[in-house]
């Protein structure tokens, strides 16, 4: 029970602007009696904060009764928001509770409907929906203070009625659907030749190989180059040239970054794409769960390929079993990907959802190991996304 307090389980969503970029993340913990305490071990955490910089953390609560003296205090109202259930005003207080966070510094957003006879403190008038239970009219929230948060967007319709409504920001699965953010000047020409070099790279093809496939493509070159030096990779050396990557890289992480950079935005003006934060936070997660096991460098580098390639079939439009077969897979990643079988197929599951405590025992993962390699997974996925 000892490692239930100290590594909480916790949900943990992006959460995007209408530019396909993370602006913060949001933690929901379960609730009961000793949510405040589960909040003190969670924000009591070293480095928590640090690890999701520049973003700041969104904390959804059914009230603020969990907010207690000692939770308050290490939550910095610069850094944290407050989602509270707009229910929670139909309870005594809670009004007057409200009134004091936002005077002390802190962001609320009252989500959903006023209760009947409950009246709102003035000054909060940011709002938060379900836009799967209650969709607004467009336009109905311009009077308001933005930023609007809309969570249960699933689809790239929910994405655009809610962007009409008066939404700023989007909670939800709607990054999957490939009609949320059209490029109808990608024709997968920068795609293709990726795969290329991932063939290449797999078969040990010689540098010049290598390079002749790069340069026919500089919009990919630039994509890699800015990519690895960025603030997220650790590389003393600037890196000049793709012949530099290679030698200063070596073959094992360019074949990351290449895998990486499949999620790119293939026009210099166009939106990022919303798949190339959680694919990378895939990667690095399952990469950091078979670390924490024990796992020895060659078992991490394929559980990071499971995790970047686990979204290929929505990026691609394609079944996940042609395009196993066309990459010519490790068996284990394969039939991770087709069939969610094997560690690597477990550890996809726990990631396609929010687990519970069962679903991580079942699959052999500790609350200390899953707790570890979100932190993880978010800092280098944040890092990622803001540099590519």
């Amino acid at each position: 029970m000892a490692e239930q307090e100290t590594c909480p389980l916790v949900a943990i969503e992006p959460v995007a602007n209408a530019q396909n970029e993370w602006v913060a993340l949001r933690l929901c913990l379960a609730p009961g009696p000793d949510l405040p305490q589960r909040l003190q071990a969670v924000f009591g955490t070293p480095d928590l904060l640090t690890a999701f910089t520049p973003l700041d953390c969104l904390l959804t609560l059914d009230s603020p009764a969990a907010l207690t003296p000692p939770v308050l205090a290490l939550l910095p109202a610069s850094r944290v928001g407050l989602m509270i259930d707009a229910n929670a005003l139909a309870v005594d207080g809670v009004a007057r509770k409200l009134a004091e966070l936002h005077a002390c510094g802190y962001r609320i957003w009252l989500d959903g409907d006023i209760p009947d006879g409950a009246t709102p403190p003035p000054a909060l008038r940011s709002v938060a929906r379900d836009c799967r239970v209650a969709p607004l009219p467009p336009g109905r929230l311009v009077a308001l203070f933005a930023p609007h948060i809309a969570h249960g967007v699933d689809s790239a319709r929910c994405f655009f009625g809610c962007e009409n409504a008066g939404f700023d920001w989007f909670i939800g699965d709607y990054a999957y659907d490939p009609d949320v953010a059209p490029s109808p000047d990608d024709d997968g020409t920068s795609r293709r030749r990726i795969l290329t070099l991932l063939g290449l790279l797999a078969r040990d093809a010689d540098s010049r190989e290598l390079e002749a496939q790069i340069k026919q493509d500089p919009a990919l070159a630039y994509q890699l180059l800015k990519l690895v030096n960025s603030a997220a990779f650790t590389v003393s050396t600037q890196v000049t040239s793709f012949s530099q990557a290679i030698t200063v890289l070596g073959r094992r992480q360019l074949q990351r970054w290449l895998q990486l950079l499949l999620y790119a935005r293939q026009t210099p003006d166009g939106l990022p794409n919303l798949l190339l934060p959680l694919a990378a936070r895939r990667a690095a997660q399952l990469e950091a769960l078979a670390r924490l096991q024990g796992d020895d460098r060659d078992a991490q580098d394929l559980a990071f390929m499971a995790g970047v390639f686990s979204l290929l079939d929505r990026l691609l439009h394609m079944p996940m079993a042609d395009i196993a077969a066309d990459l010519y897979l490790p068996d284990d990643v394969a039939a991770a990907l087709v069939h969610r079988s094997g560690q690597l197929g477990a550890w996809l599951h726990l990631i396609d959802a929010s687990p519970t405590e069962a679903a991580l025992s079942g699959a052999g993962v500790s609350l200390e190991h899953w707790w570890r390699s979100q932190l993880h997974a978010y800092h280098w996925a944040i890092q990622v996304g803001r540099n590519v």
